[in-house]
């Protein structure tokens, strides 16, 4: 089997193979859904009666919808992991997810239950190999994308110094034909 010039660079560059980064983003995907359940269990609108601030309450529901991003950020990985603005978005989707967690969990400790804390602090810090793989990733695919660009510049650059030498487009023209 021959591969591809782009998939023989990517080999070579260490770029994971599309099916380790679908697992990689499968992985994301999953415990993002394992940690849903314990976002709705966190009540902020009930810590107000003991003296937690408003925000939380809109940090909350920001951390519900990160969640629900993340997962849908993950799904358009997995079915196009080489797509670079596909592995940003889920990567800073993924990061804002768990600062604004980390941040609630503190909350959560304060207010309503140290347990429910731990847990959640547990889930933020069992993600921490598939955030770092798939920040790998993303600086590996980043420059692949370079290293395909600078190629596909000085391929440009050749044809244009072909085009514009004397006779290069009367011979460009009947090459073509």
């Amino acid at each position: 089997m021959t591969l591809p010039p782009v998939a023989m660079v990517a080999q070579q560059a260490g770029v994971p193979t599309e099916w380790e980064v679908q697992k990689v983003a499968q992985t994301i995907a999953a415990h993002a859904g394992r940690l849903q359940p314990l976002i709705t269990q966190i009540h902020p609108r009930e810590w107000t009666a003991k003296g937690a601030p408003e925000a939380y309450s809109q940090q909350w529901e920001s951390v519900r919808t990160q969640a629900q991003s993340l997962k849908l950020s993950t799904d358009v990985l997995v079915h196009e992991p080489a797509r670079l603005t596909a592995t940003v978005d889920t990567y800073f989707r993924l990061q804002d997810l768990e600062g604004s967690l980390t941040s609630l969990i503190g909350g959560v400790r304060k207010y309503q239950n140290p347990a429910l804390a731990d847990l959640l602090t547990g889930m933020v810090s069992e993600n921490n190999a598939s955030r770092q793989k798939l920040r790998e990733y993303l600086v590996d695919l980043a420059a692949l994308k370079e290293q395909e660009f600078k190629v596909m510049d000085a391929e440009a650059q050749r044809c244009r110094e072909a085009m514009t030498r004397p006779g290069g487009a009367a011979a460009a023209k009947k090459k073509q034909r």
